[in-house]
């Protein structure tokens, strides 16, 4: 599924110019403003300040990123070429540990020059072609996988139902329509008229700035929440389900996504509200049995404190702890959604699906 609601892509690249382009999200919702980006720091920095953010647009990022900053290599020998680049690659994943997207993207350019280097005898100029065409095919990737995703997803949606969502899983976190919202898009084309509520998401109000923001911008019913509020509309009957996307998942289901997803999650089980998971076959990672092993990553402390104050609101010294991710056990996940299908608990992703 193209993203035909918006003219907007999160991330693109321009070849010709050697610079990769993205939306930058801090500025939303008050400025659509591009950033041109090609360095290795500018693309760090883009990373860990969030102007592209998003387990499938991380990893469309870091793929044409170090293409791009690869480009820029002077050298002749294919083995330096190869050295710098797993030096490159290693510092773009170290943006952001928690997603698995980056890893898989870079690991397949990775694969690129090792082949190159071991069968082809290719010179550098011929193997940044072949990386920019492997960054292309994991972005045609998402586009196709945002759309299948839309389409299991809406077999578990009713016209004229309430649907909670929290963090951004729209197209501004992935390509196509991306994942926990794909459907909803979907549905509300197909004239489902549903009712959507979008948690804040503090404390960097993803949901504030881009859900409300993207459902808003295409005429969907949106209404914006505190994510306090989450427990009194379940108890009113206003809520039908929960769409959330994902960041990396285990391999028996537990899933790792923006913090507060979980606190939903416990919230709907208890008010028996079916809560849904939808993101790529490639954010599972079968590397790992369960969430104890998935890296967390925690956010300066800044975030809570002052970011959006025109005055600081915590005393000085006070201590604050700000991770930017918690753990759903797989048990309160009713079903997690990807291009393959809908799978029910009890999860098994050991194996390839």
């Amino acid at each position: 599924m193209t993203n035909k609601l918006f003219n907007t892509e999160s991330v693109r690249v321009n070849k010709e110019r050697n610079l990769m382009i993205i939306m930058d999200q801090t500025r939303l919702p008050n400025e659509e403003i591009f950033l041109e980006i090609k360095s290795k720091e500018e693309i760090f920095e883009a990373i860990v300040k969030l102007k592209v953010r998003g387990a499938p647009a991380l990893g469309i990022a870091v793929a044409y990123g170090l293409c791009v900053v690869m480009r820029e290599y002077t050298g002749h020998s294919l083995e330096d070429f190869y050295r710098k680049a797993e030096r490159v690659r290693f510092y773009l994943e170290s943006a952001r540990p928690t997603a698995v997207n980056p890893s898989i993207a870079l690991s397949r350019i990775m694969r690129i020059i090792l082949s190159s280097m071991t069968f082809q005898k290719k010179s550098s100029s011929e193997v940044l072609e072949m990386m920019f065409d492997e960054a292309d095919r994991i972005k045609d990737e998402e586009i196709e996988c945002s759309g299948k995703i839309a389409e299991f997803g809406i077999e578990l949606l009713k016209p004229g139902w309430g649907i909670l969502t929290h963090c951004n899983a729209g197209y501004l976190a992935a390509a196509g329509l991306g994942t926990a919202l794909s459907p909803l898009y979907l549905a509300n084309q197909r004239g489902y008229d549903l009712r959507i509520y979008a948690g804040e998401t503090r404390p960097l109000l993803q949901g504030a700035r881009l859900t409300a923001y993207e459902l808003h911008k295409s005429g969907a019913d949106v209404t914006l929440i505190c994510d306090n509020s989450a427990a009194l509309l379940m108890e009113r009957g206003l809520i039908n389900a929960v769409f959330v996307g994902c960041d990396r998942v285990a391999s028996n289901g537990d899933v790792a996504n923006k913090i507060g997803t979980s606190a939903i999650a416990v919230l709907a089980s208890y008010y028996k509200i079916p809560f849904y998971v939808l993101g790529p076959d490639s954010t599972i990672d079968r590397s790992i049995s369960d969430g104890s092993s998935i890296v967390l990553e925690e956010r300066d402390k800044s975030e809570i404190t002052d970011m959006w104050y025109k005055r600081r609101m915590a005393p000085f010294g006070v201590k604050v702890f700000n991770p930017a991710f918690d753990i759903t056990k797989a048990g309160l996940i009713t079903a997690i959604v990807t291009e393959c299908g809908a799978f029910r608990y009890p999860y098994d992703f050991k194996q390839n699906i």
